[in-house]
């Protein structure tokens, strides 16, 4: 009994002593990656009422995760609020840390090495800019030339904003432009991105190199094009017009079946989200919508969210999404389709009436008859700045509309 009293006294007295003597302040974490190139991203690390909480920022994004747990050898298990995403790291010293991020995924997880810094910026600037880039680009990515568009904001040597593609959009970047090199990057849990570019003129981007993970590469181009537009790519439609009502029943999150069939939503709208826990576009809808759910759910719109996760285990999925629910404050059904984002019959197997899921998140609005009204694939968040805005736009317009009838 002593002895279990006194293991207990020193990891307590160790806990205290870590919490106390790590530094506050901005800290510069990297990832590193095989080829030595490093992801890199900033993260504040304080105390609030005695506890350790660390915030990772992105531009205006400030991530609070508070899931930290020290151990009696001074390492520190950090979980990420959303994904199936951690760190585990040793405190060598009050002003730096070692040790790996850990990211789930379907078969096995990928691990990447990392180091912290405290009091060091995510960049250095050493050279007045060559140019002012903000304003939209138009991209070229790979070997394909796979069309995006960059939208970012330059404030002296600071640089933000974000690049949108057919399938969403890469979230909140942050960096600077140093002399001639444009340094962007991002970390959220699930995407951990860098980009690094030559500024030719405020008119071209050239030698473009893009890092995604742990062995992602890909190089990109771009030129300055105020009208840039996408390919669409990612339309889904219904396969048979004629067949408009929309019917499925999946389980909750406390293992009972809820359809859309079920009296809570006759005659009313309802929003149907597609989405999966691993996915960081998700995250930004998920809030969105359960901002608008919170808000609007008097006037007769409904809400339902159907999950797409890495593994047909429906407890490892309930963690999961439980996540968002969490995270998020959602009041609206979350429901387990039991249907991997990975498998190629997804739809036929869980919304057979449409054409192959091609992106999450997407949304099917439903009007007060049951039938599909309209079809939304991907979702442009808070960090592209227009394209947020003309989603909301239209976003609002068809529910209002729905409303009226």
């Amino acid at each position: 009994m002593k002895t279990t009293i006194f293991i207990i006294s020193q990891f307590i007295v160790t806990t205290i002593l870590a919490q106390t003597i790590l530094q506050e302040g901005i800290w510069q974490a990297k990832l590193l990656r095989k080829d030595s190139n490093a992801i890199v991203f900033n993260f504040q690390w304080q105390q609030v009422n005695d506890k350790p909480v660390l915030y990772i920022i992105n531009g205006a994004e400030r991530i609070k995760v508070d899931k930290i747990t020290f151990t009696k050898e001074d390492s520190l298990f950090i979980q990420m609020p959303v994904f199936e995403s951690q760190f585990r790291v040793k405190m060598h010293t009050k002003t730096k840390l070692e040790g790996v991020w850990i990211k789930a995924g379907a078969r096995q997880n990928q691990i990447v090495p990392l180091t912290a810094i405290a009091n060091t910026a995510r960049f250095v600037i050493t050279t007045k800019p060559k140019a002012n880039i903000s304003g939209k680009w138009a991209m070229r990515f790979g070997v394909n030339n796979d069309a995006a568009i960059g939208v970012f904001q330059q404030k002296g040597a600071l640089l933000t904003g974000s690049i949108v593609t057919p399938t969403g959009d890469y979230r909140y970047l942050s960096g600077l432009v140093n002399g001639d090199t444009m340094l962007l990057s991002t970390f959220d849990g699930s995407h951990a991105f860098s980009f690094s570019a030559i500024i030719s003129n405020n008119k071209t981007i050239r030698n473009g190199i893009f890092y995604s993970g742990a062995i992602g590469k890909q190089v990109f181009s771009a030129v300055k094009n105020d009208t840039a537009t996408l390919p669409n790519t990612t339309a889904m439609y219904l396969k048979d017009e004629a067949d408009s009502k929309l019917r499925f029943s999946f389980k909750g999150l406390d293992e009972k079946p809820v359809s859309i069939e079920d009296e809570r939503f006759k005659n009313k709208i309802v929003i149907v989200q597609l989405l999966g826990s691993w996915c960081p576009n998700c995250m930004d809808e998920t809030a969105f919508l359960s901002d608008f759910y919170n808000r609007n759910k008097q006037r007769g719109i409904e809400v339902i969210g159907l999950a797409y996760e890495l593994t047909e285990n429906f407890e490892r999925s309930k963690a999961s999404v439980l996540k968002f629910k969490e995270r998020f404050g959602v009041q609206y059904p979350l429901l387990i389709t039991g249907v991997t984002v990975g498998d190629q019959s997804r739809t036929e197997k869980t919304l057979p009436q449409f054409t192959p899921i091609k992106v999450f998140p997407s949304t099917i609005i439903v009007d007060k008859l049951g039938n599909v009204h309209s079809i939304d694939t991907g979702f442009y968040g808070p960090g592209t700045g227009e394209y947020f805005d003309a989603f909301k736009k239209k976003f609002y317009t068809i529910i209002d509309t729905l409303v009226k009838q």
